[in-house]
């Protein structure tokens, strides 16, 4: 019996290429999954992204970690790559990406892995390419990236935010993975602070930095000081900081729930360039 071919196959490092150029075809959508192929993911973490090919040629693909993260994925792809992932569950902690692609994995792949704890259907994906010190608006003189030896006071913000966000903490006994990642974003440059009296009060990173596109995750202002006005010249300082070299675009997803945070991105320039969705399972 002749055995069909699935259109599925990991992608190794002589795909690099073709990976990026799938992904360069919306790189504000597509900058999670460029950014991991960019740092070496078809190397070191072999079979992290799935391609679905037709006809020989790679039309679309997913990046399948903890994340499951859906890149230019048409119907026959989305059905080829839920279906290749089908007994991935446990390893898998959420879908996100663009709306359209994760509603139609989590069509195919609901009935066995869900329900899910948590579904956020409208996330406005917002983009921005303009300085804001050119819209007039007053940057936070006191926004800076990180420094190695603040990890301590850095942790405890990022740990807040991510718990506020998430609903549960980012990490059960041992820090010692999360810190790590913590770690390697601050010796990259990718995490901004503004510290007062020893404390970390604001914080944000570029969680993704991928074909001249930056994305900014981990917004985090202390809770006594919202309300006063500080959120925008802080998410000001970033971007004219990560627009002053990291990248020409700047990117984020926010929940359409979120109305301060909107209301600031809002304020900084940014303007809506798509929808996402996220699966928390």
């Amino acid at each position: 019996m002749l055995r069909t071919r699935s259109p599925v196959r990991p992608l190794s490092v002589s795909d690099r290429d073709a990976a990026l150029a799938i992904c360069a075809r919306d790189r504000v959508s597509n900058v999670f999954a460029a950014a991991r192929i960019e740092e070496g993911a078809l190397r070191s973490s072999p079979g992290s992204v799935l391609g679905h090919y037709r006809d020989g040629d790679l039309t679309g693909l997913a990046w399948v970690s903890a994340n499951v993260v859906p890149v230019e994925l048409d119907e026959e792809g989305l059905t080829a790559i839920a279906g290749k992932i089908s007994r991935l569950r446990r390893q898998c902690a959420s879908i996100f990406g663009p709306s359209e692609q994760v509603n139609g994995l989590w069509d195919r792949l609901g009935p066995s892995w869900g329900p899910a704890r948590t579904l956020r259907t409208r996330q406005p994906l917002v983009a921005t390419a303009t300085r804001p010190s050119c819209l007039g608006i007053d940057l936070d003189p006191e926004v800076r990236p990180a420094r190695p030896d603040e990890i301590e006071i850095v942790l405890p913000a990022a740990t807040h935010m991510f718990t506020e966000e998430i609903g549960y903490p980012p990490y059960f006994g041992s820090d010692r993975g999360y810190r790590a990642g913590i770690m390697s974003l601050i010796r990259q440059g990718h995490t901004f602070v503004k510290v007062e009296h020893g404390e970390v009060v604001f914080k944000a990173d570029v969680g993704s930095l991928a074909l001249g596109c930056a994305q900014i995750q981990g917004v985090w202002l202390h809770p006594r000081l919202r309300g006063q006005g500080r959120s925008v010249p802080a998410m000001a300082a970033v971007l004219e900081l990560v627009l002053n070299g990291l990248a020409d675009e700047v990117s984020l997803y926010v929940n359409d729930f979120n109305i301060a945070a909107r209301a600031t991105y809002d304020r900084c320039g940014f303007a809506e360039v798509g929808t996402f969705t996220t699966v928390l399972l």
